[in-house]
Parts: C-alpha cells; structure tokens; sequence
C-alpha cells in the first residue's frame, strides 16, 4: 500500500516512464526467436506483480537511492551488526561475499547498506543478467549469463571491476539458497571471488545474510532439480517473493575483513571458497 501512496503523491512530470519494465520484451530479449503465448505472457505480468513494481520503478531512482527507497518503499526492517567491524587500510578496496538466501530483496537491501556505508567508492555487483531490465540497478551492475554474447564478454567484465576503486558485492553461489538437506543454504560457493580478489589485492568481509522464502519457493526448485530441467524456472517465482517480503525483518551481520594475503597456496581456491562460506554461516 506504501508504494501506491507514495506515487500518487507524484506529477506526472516527476515520473520516468522509461524506467518501467516490460516482462514480455525481457522474455523476448532472452529467448531470441522464441514466441510465447499471450495468456502465458499475461500470467506472468500478473504474477511477477509487473504494475505494482512499476509503480515504484518509475519514479526514477538510480544506484544506492534506490536500494534505500527501496526498501523503505516495502517497508522493510534491517538489522544490522559487525559492519563497525570492517575496517581496512586506507585505499583498500573490499569484496562483500554473502549468502544469497532470497534471491533479490538481499542483493537490493544488503548493496544499500554497503553503499551508504562506504559512499566514498563506488559499488558494483553481479546479477542475473534478467536484472540488467531494472535500470535503477543497472548503472551498478554486471549482468551474469552463462550464454549469448555476453557471456564471451564476462571475463573481461568481471576484471574489469575487480581492478576498479569500486567496493564489490557478489553472491557467490550464483543462485539463492536451496534447501538442502533439510537446511536453508546456499549451494558450494564459486572460486572466482577468492581467485580475483586475492589476484587484485581485495579484502574480503564474509556476510551472513538471516531470511528465508516461502516453503513454496523451495519445493518448486526441489521439482525442478527432480525434472532436470535446464531453464532456473524457480527464478520466475522471486519477484512474487519479493512482493511476499513487504514489512519484514531481516538480519545481516557482517564478518571480520580477511586480508589478500590469506588465500595463499596452503588451500585451493575451491577450499578456500568453502572457508568463508563457512565463516560467513558462523556469523550469528
């Protein structure tokens, strides 16, 4: 109801048409060639809650203000702890590795409160590449595809930001958490954060990110794993996650920063992966 409010309070010469998405033209963008019915395209408009979202988006807001209109907008209350904790030498850039339990209002949330943090750098983050479509995220992100052009590009992406001044926010297990026997949790963390930022002399701070999304959510990936099927279906169902999210509390503690220096040859970069994962899920 917020959100409704709140754009009414707007002219029309306020409002950034272009800002809204269109789900049809991100589908078709994704699947060049593709045609889809149009009740199926109407279906999902209605359950990704397109015109509620949009409600919000036009609004114009870019970078960290939207991260933090945003969660204002869904009314949203964080708690945070262990963020006076990160404290690195002077010029240090950081890689900000949490576990990615919801799968958007995380990444919205947990990227607004790093920003406004450390406003003095710049933020960057890696996203599903469905994500790029919000271009209130957009200017800050790097869109992640495992196919098409863009993901011949990524390696050069990917370093491009890791040498940058900009501070850095990524999931490393790339999808969000699963549940896993019987536990909510991330699959195994990728080594490529560990791989690049000890290689561009990053600090790492290990997040543990407390929320889960409905039983719901986890039984349609659970079907999915069953089916095999290749297409992350259980994505489709985040936007409506994110709607379910509204007036809820989340807790984000935030770990001691580790050295470049640490993820030496002692471990692979797989093992040592694991390692932060671990001490990020320690993090209580």
């Amino acid at each position: 109801m917020f959100i409704f409010v709140a754009y009414k309070t707007k002219t029309m010469a306020e409002l950034h048409p272009e800002y809204a998405i269109d789900i049809e033209k991100v589908i078709a963008k994704k699947f060049p060639g593709k045609k889809f019915p149009g009740w199926f395209i109407r279906w999902i408009k209605n359950f990704i809650h397109q015109d509620f979202l949009n409600d919000f988006f036009v609004k114009g807001y870019e970078g960290i203000e939207f991260c933090t209109e945003c969660t204002k907008a869904l009314d949203i209350t964080l708690e945070v702890e262990g963020l006076e904790k990160v404290k690195v030498p002077e010029g240090a850039r950081i890689t900000f590795a949490s576990n990615h339990p919801l799968g958007g209002i995380d990444g919205v949330t947990l990227t607004g409160v790093v920003g406004t943090r450390f406003s003095d750098r710049g933020i960057r983050l890696l996203v599903n590449d469905f994500l790029m479509a919000i271009k209130g995220l957009s200017s800050m992100s790097i869109p992640v595809s495992k196919t098409g052009a863009q993901a011949r590009d990524l390696p050069r992406l990917v370093n491009e930001i890791y040498e940058s001044s900009d501070n850095i926010v990524i999931f490393p297990a790339g999808l969000c958490s699963r549940k896993i026997d019987g536990k909510i949790q991330d699959l195994p963390w990728s080594k490529n954060f560990i791989k690049m930022s000890a290689r561009t002399g990053r600090w790492v701070v290990p997040v543990h990110f407390i929320g889960r999304n409905s039983n719901r959510f986890y039984n349609i990936a659970r079907i999915c794993k069953w089916l095999k099927l290749k297409f992350n279906f259980a994505m489709l169902f985040l936007p409506d996650e994110l709607y379910r999210a509204q007036h809820s509390t989340f807790k984000i503690i935030f770990g001691e920063p580790i050295p470049p220096e640490t993820f030496d040859s002692s471990r692979t970069q797989t093992e040592w992966a694991a390692w932060v994962r671990e001490k990020a899920y320690n993090l209580e």
